[in-house]
């Protein structure tokens, strides 16, 4: 494992000299950067053209350049070496922008990274095992009617219908008895679908979904719920103990006793904790909230191994995952609690989807309503590129399972009498994961690079925006660093990606 870890670097080092000495001397080639200066009619245009040949080293040959740049950025790796990019065309250091963008590239990519991998996988496993049914011929024609709309075509259509039409609605946020009825039966075929079955089984919960979706459409719509929504002391317990519920179902099964109490104990303790809260957790900050996540999953561990009897690992992971799914709910119960003092604050002015920007300029408030506004200002973009990445995840992720289902070792498995649950589950999903871990590598480094069509739309400056303006004004050092970011963290993922295949698939073996 050693000696493949350092010839995978050793390599990647090789690969990056020369593949950045290409893009540097293409740059360079590419257009002059003083020929705006050219054109000018300044009274100081020598001037300016000396100071800009000085600021990028013009007066050097091209190799010369590279060979400073590539020194100066040698030096980031070396602790306190004192990172050197050089210089834009308007002598600021490259490094300053490039955290700039790429803090902001983060913001925009983390959520629709995370949220296509795992609504695609789910979506595909979905898929999969009702193949041929009509929930797998709408994810099939929903995922690729998402790939094939153009980025620019969808942000439009978030801005126009999403954002400007919910905007508008939150002026008497009322649903008509018309669109009651039809969201409500619209959600009894989803579930139906989902839940499958005998034909029994399907009509009772198509009724019960309508009759339950109904029922809330028209409470939200008499207590105009969207103007000051709460999950409250009720639902708050209620949907805790359901994701405990959810995650002992899942992981374990229902007959597991051990998982049963020890999602019982986390949900206990954590809804506990939510009424010990309620009066604190308005002053609390980032780290805060980051605190009361970490210490939801040390009681969700501890209980899974003091309770986890012979299978403590996997008691582990549930009370874990209920921990961190239960606190995530006492959270969201805190931001929508915070969501009237937003929409009705003087700078938002009741329009709180905003549809460019990252901020809203010159916001007052604590960090409940700083992050609220981050969300709002996030949320088209974000789904603009998670549909765009849906389709390939979900159709990587139901050819995977459906492969994997055919396997002797699943026809095996079943043969012996295991719950159908623990095939999916603790033999198929973990299997089907390898096509997608490819693609999760090679996409992950797409997409720090910035979605330069979206960051566009939505007046984003992040890495994208970094790259365009670097080539546009024939400014090397710009671009040489986003090549360097996109570069490095395309090599790291497709290293992981080479180790997780082994973790994945015990009869992989890394040489």
């Amino acid at each position: 494992m050693l000696s493949f870890v350092l010839r995978r670097i050793g390599v990647s080092i090789l690969i990056l000299i020369a593949a950045s000495f290409l893009m540097y001397t293409l740059v360079a080639l590419a257009k002059d950067p003083l020929e705006d200066l050219y054109a000018s009619n300044s009274p100081n245009r020598d001037a300016l053209i000396a100071q800009r040949i000085a600021w990028l080293n013009l007066d050097q040959p091209i190799p010369v350049r590279w060979f400073n740049w590539l020194l100066g950025a040698a030096r980031c790796v070396i602790p306190f070496g004192g990172c050197d990019l050089g210089v834009t065309i308007q002598n600021q250091p490259v490094t300053i922008v490039l955290a700039r963008a790429m803090g902001a590239t983060l913001q925009l990519v983390t959520a629709s990274t995370i949220l296509a991998i795992v609504l695609g996988v789910l979506v595909g496993i979905v898929s999969a095992l009702r193949q041929y049914s009509a929930i797998d011929y709408s994810f099939t024609f929903a995922s690729f009617l998402f790939y094939s709309l153009p980025s620019f075509v969808m942000g439009v259509l978030l801005k126009v219908f999403f954002a400007l039409g919910f905007n508008d609605w939150l002026d008497s946020p009322v649903f008509t008895w018309p669109w009651i009825i039809a969201l409500s039966l619209v959600s009894g075929v989803f579930w139906q679908a989902i839940i499958g079955g005998p034909r029994q089984r399907r009509l009772i919960v198509f009724a019960a979904s309508v009759v339950t979706s109904g029922a809330m459409l028209y409470g939200m719509s008499v207590t105009a719920w969207f103007l000051n929504p709460s999950l409250g002391p009720i639902l708050t317990p209620l949907l805790i103990a359901a994701f405990a519920a959810g995650m002992v179902l899942i992981i374990a099964g229902p007959r597991a006793r051990y998982a049963w109490r020890t999602a019982g104990v986390t949900a206990i303790v954590l809804i506990a904790a939510y009424f010990v809260l309620q009066p604190f957790l308005k002053s609390f900050n980032g780290w805060g909230v980051l605190a009361l996540f970490v210490a939801a999953a040390l009681v969700g561990a501890a209980a899974g191994w003091f309770l986890g009897e012979y299978d403590k690992g996997q008691a582990i992971r549930i009370g874990v995952l209920s921990g961190l799914l239960g606190m995530g709910v006492i959270v969201l119960d805190q931001f929508m609690q915070n969501w009237n003092s937003y929409v009705n604050n003087p700078k938002v002015n009741g329009r709180p989807i905003a549809t460019i920007g990252s901020q809203t300029p010159n916001l007052q408030g604590d960090w409940w309503i700083q992050s609220i506004d981050t969300f709002t200002h996030l949320l088209l973009p974000t789904i603009s590129l998670m549909l765009i990445s849906f389709a390939a995840y979900t159709r990587y992720a139901r050819g995977g399972m459906l492969e994997t289902l055919n396997q002797d070792y699943i026809r095996t498995a079943r043969a012996k009498g295991l719950p159908e649950r623990t095939v999916v589950v603790r033999h198929a999903f973990r299997n089907s994961l390898i096509p997608i871990t490819t693609i999760v590598a090679a996409d992950v480094g797409a997409l720090i690079g910035g979605a330069i069509i979206t960051e566009r739309i939505f007046a984003f400056s992040g890495m994208g925006a970094l790259f365009n303006q670097g080539l546009q004004h024939a400014d090397p050092n710009p671009v040489m660093a986003y090549f360097v970011v996109i570069a490095v963290f395309a090599i790291t993922f497709n290293f992981l990606a080479d180790l997780a295949y082994s973790a994945i698939d015990p009869r992989v073996r890394v040489k």
